[in-house]
Protein backbone atom coordinates (compact mmCIF):
# COMPACT_ATOMS: atom_id res chain seq x y z
CA UNK A 1 0.00 0.00 0.00
CA UNK A 2 1.33 3.43 -0.88
CA UNK A 3 0.56 6.23 0.34
CA UNK A 4 0.67 9.65 -1.80
CA UNK A 5 2.33 12.69 -0.16
CA UNK A 6 2.32 16.32 -0.99
CA UNK A 7 5.37 16.98 -2.90
CA UNK A 8 7.87 18.74 -0.94
CA UNK A 9 8.62 22.20 -1.45
CA UNK A 10 12.15 22.61 -3.09
CA UNK A 11 12.65 26.01 -2.28
CA UNK A 12 14.80 25.81 0.56
CA UNK A 13 16.14 28.80 1.75
CA UNK A 14 19.34 27.67 2.12
CA UNK A 15 19.34 26.89 -1.21
CA UNK A 16 21.35 30.11 -2.45
CA UNK A 17 24.26 30.07 0.33
CA UNK A 18 24.77 26.56 -0.74
CA UNK A 19 25.12 27.70 -4.53
CA UNK A 20 26.76 30.65 -3.93
CA UNK A 21 29.24 28.59 -1.84
CA UNK A 22 29.55 25.71 -4.05
CA UNK A 23 30.83 27.96 -6.81
CA UNK A 24 32.94 30.08 -4.81
CA UNK A 25 36.52 28.33 -5.62
CA UNK A 26 35.67 27.52 -9.32
CA UNK A 27 36.13 30.73 -10.63
CA UNK A 28 38.34 30.29 -14.00
CA UNK A 29 40.80 32.41 -15.01
CA UNK A 30 41.87 31.82 -19.37
CA UNK A 31 45.08 33.20 -20.14
CA UNK A 32 46.38 31.70 -23.44
CA UNK A 33 49.54 28.78 -22.88
CA UNK A 34 52.63 30.95 -24.52
CA UNK A 35 51.61 33.50 -21.76
CA UNK A 36 51.52 31.18 -18.91
CA UNK A 37 54.57 29.18 -20.20
CA UNK A 38 56.32 32.06 -20.66
CA UNK A 39 56.11 33.63 -17.40
CA UNK A 40 56.60 30.72 -15.83
CA UNK A 41 59.38 29.81 -17.32
CA UNK A 42 60.98 33.36 -16.05
CA UNK A 43 60.13 33.05 -12.85
CA UNK A 44 61.86 29.17 -13.17
CA UNK A 45 64.90 30.91 -14.54
CA UNK A 46 65.33 33.14 -11.76
CA UNK A 47 65.75 30.91 -9.26
CA UNK A 48 61.47 30.29 -7.90
CA UNK A 49 60.20 27.04 -6.95
CA UNK A 50 57.79 25.84 -9.59
CA UNK A 51 54.74 26.54 -7.45
CA UNK A 52 56.05 29.95 -6.52
CA UNK A 53 56.86 30.49 -10.07
CA UNK A 54 53.20 29.32 -10.75
CA UNK A 55 51.20 31.53 -8.08
CA UNK A 56 53.40 34.56 -9.11
CA UNK A 57 52.78 34.20 -12.98
CA UNK A 58 49.21 34.15 -12.71
CA UNK A 59 49.58 37.25 -10.27
CA UNK A 60 51.50 38.88 -12.95
CA UNK A 61 49.17 38.06 -15.88
CA UNK A 62 46.15 39.37 -14.14
CA UNK A 63 48.05 42.37 -13.26
CA UNK A 64 48.85 43.30 -16.59
CA UNK A 65 46.06 42.01 -18.39
CA UNK A 66 43.95 44.73 -15.49
CA UNK A 67 46.89 46.86 -16.89
CA UNK A 68 46.28 46.59 -20.45
CA UNK A 69 50.00 45.85 -20.62
CA UNK A 70 51.46 43.01 -23.08
CA UNK A 71 52.79 40.48 -20.75
CA UNK A 72 56.20 39.60 -23.45
CA UNK A 73 57.10 43.88 -23.01
CA UNK A 74 56.66 43.31 -19.60
CA UNK A 75 58.66 40.50 -19.26
CA UNK A 76 60.94 42.20 -21.02
CA UNK A 77 61.41 44.73 -18.78
CA UNK A 78 61.56 42.67 -15.75
CA UNK A 79 64.84 40.69 -17.08
CA UNK A 80 66.73 43.97 -16.50
CA UNK A 81 66.07 44.11 -12.88
CA UNK A 82 68.97 42.61 -10.59
CA UNK A 83 67.01 39.82 -8.36
CA UNK A 84 66.58 42.41 -5.10
CA UNK A 85 64.67 44.73 -7.54
CA UNK A 86 62.73 41.96 -8.84
CA UNK A 87 61.69 40.18 -5.18
CA UNK A 88 60.86 43.86 -4.47
CA UNK A 89 58.65 44.29 -7.87
CA UNK A 90 56.81 41.00 -7.12
CA UNK A 91 56.30 41.78 -3.15
CA UNK A 92 55.02 44.86 -4.05
CA UNK A 93 52.57 43.19 -6.90
CA UNK A 94 51.65 40.49 -4.41
CA UNK A 95 51.10 42.84 -1.75
CA UNK A 96 48.18 44.49 -4.26
CA UNK A 97 46.26 41.01 -4.44
CA UNK A 98 46.92 39.71 -0.16
CA UNK A 99 44.50 41.21 2.90
CA UNK A 100 46.15 44.40 4.39
CA UNK A 101 46.42 42.17 7.81
CA UNK A 102 48.70 39.54 5.84
CA UNK A 103 51.12 41.41 3.55
CA UNK A 104 54.64 40.20 2.74
CA UNK A 105 57.56 42.58 3.62
CA UNK A 106 61.37 42.91 3.71
CA UNK A 107 63.90 44.54 5.31
CA UNK A 108 65.31 47.96 3.99
CA UNK A 109 68.09 49.22 6.44
CA UNK A 110 68.82 52.57 6.36
CA UNK A 111 71.87 54.03 7.77
CA UNK A 112 70.96 57.61 9.37
CA UNK A 113 73.84 59.85 11.52
CA UNK A 114 72.41 61.81 14.31
CA UNK A 115 73.50 64.18 16.45
CA UNK A 116 72.93 62.01 19.51
CA UNK A 117 74.98 58.65 17.94
CA UNK A 118 78.08 61.51 18.00
CA UNK A 119 78.28 61.63 21.58
CA UNK A 120 77.83 57.87 22.86
CA UNK A 121 80.99 55.78 23.34
CA UNK A 122 81.72 52.50 24.12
Amino acid sequence: MSINLPPVDATDSSQEVKSFFDKYFRHQITFPSNQIDAVVGFFLKRGFDEEAARSTGIVILNQARLDDVNVFKLLDTLKGLADAQLSSVVTEVLNAYRERTSTLGYKITTVEETTESRNIRP
